[in-house]
């Protein structure tokens, strides 16, 4: 397996008991994220919060960081990433922040240094559109939502 060498820095000092992201396993695609928060934060039922993360990264021309839910949170929580995955381009250079979504019923609180999402180093590839006035024919065609069916 090959490693990228990913940047990262904290913002703010007062932030430096929160570890660094990190893998939870040696088979984990993620690695794990952190609140940022000074007090709790309480995202309400049916409401989305932006919780810091007091991160930023450096990535390499050619890989992104896409940022997913946790699974726990998502099956115990009903808590999930609302614009899944999102995207940290290679250029950006402003705090890592996630978009969570309360799907539940009941308000969700959020301590210091609690686990929020996963980031995942993926490669880019970049597509080179060509314009035409003709598509080749598909088994599919133009059969759009559902058209398969559900059995």
């Amino acid at each position: 397996m090959e490693n990228i060498r990913i940047k990262i820095q904290r913002i703010e000092n007062k932030f430096d008991d929160i570890p660094l992201p990190e893998y939870a396993t040696e088979g984990s695609s993620g690695l794990d994220l952190r609140a940022a928060v000074e007090n709790e934060l309480t995202i309400e039922k049916g409401k989305v919060a932006l919780v810091p993360t007091n991160l930023r990264v450096e990535i390499p021309v050619g890989y992104e960081i896409q940022v997913r839910p946790r699974s726990g949170l998502a099956a115990k929580h009903y808590i999930g990433v609302l614009n899944s995955p999102g995207t940290i381009d290679s250029d950006y250079r402003g705090e890592v922040k996630v978009i969570l979504f309360n799907f539940g019923d009941q308000d969700f609180a959020i301590k210091r240094g609690d686990r929020i999402a996963q980031m995942v180093l993926s490669k880019v590839y970049k597509a080179a559109l060509e314009e035409t006035h003709d598509l080749n024919n598909s088994k599919r065609g133009e059969g759009g939502f559902g058209h398969t069916g559900t059995k």
